[in-house]
């Protein structure tokens, strides 16, 4: 008998830690940058990329987030689509999505990239996934942003310290401060998924 109810209790015990457990991970905000070589990175060491600077930031502030780095590359957003769903995958709460000055290099249609990223944030917003849309450097989307209801933030910051030794892509402190300028536009996404929860 005595046994029977140390295994119930320790079956209880350890019911009540995977559901704690589960709650815990469910608390969790999860958050997606999404985009091209500015997102990814390029020539910046992995903790010092803008993803793995905001989680740091969040994370000092108390909140328990988890970035997820899916730049790549020379991606287009016509790429972006089609790795949509390998890229956002299930659990997503926010998508920071920065892409188009590769469709502007490659001479997409100006038309034809907007589109691409309003169908991005469409789909995203289905999901109930907030978003953040972020324009870099000459490529202003805030009339994608504002058509599509969702925040937006611009990455302009001027040549020399703040740049990577290609002297195009952002460097570390590069990252920080466009971070730091956007941080309260996060903050508020990050508010926004917890009140519905």
């Amino acid at each position: 008998m005595a046994l029977f109810r140390l295994a119930a209790t320790l079956a209880a015990a350890a019911a009540a830690w995977l559901l704690a457990a589960g709650f815990a991970a469910a608390a969790t905000i999860h958050i997606v940058a999404f985009g091209d070589s500015a997102t990814y990175g390029w020539l910046v060491p992995r903790q010092d990329v803008y993803p793995a600077q905001l989680q740091a930031l969040l994370r000092k502030k108390g909140y328990d987030v988890v970035v997820d780095n899916a730049g790549v590359p020379g991606d287009t957003t016509a790429g972006a689509l089609h790795r949509f769903d390998q890229a956002i995958g299930p659990g997503t709460d926010i998508a920071i999505v920065e892409l188009g000055t590769n469709d502007l290099r490659l001479r997409v249609p100006a038309q034809k990239m907007r589109a691409n990223l309003s169908e991005i944030v469409r789909t995203l917003r289905r999901r109930n996934i907030e978003v953040l849309l972020v324009g870099l450097g000459s490529l202003n989307l805030v009339d994608v942003a504002r058509a599509s209801e969702v925040p937006y933030a611009q990455w302009n910051l001027p040549p020399a310290q703040f740049r990577a030794r290609d002297r195009a892509h952002y460097n570390a402190q590069g990252y920080a401060i466009v971070i730091a300028r956007m941080l309260p536009q996060v903050e508020a996404l990050i508010a926004r998924v917890k009140a519905r929860r």
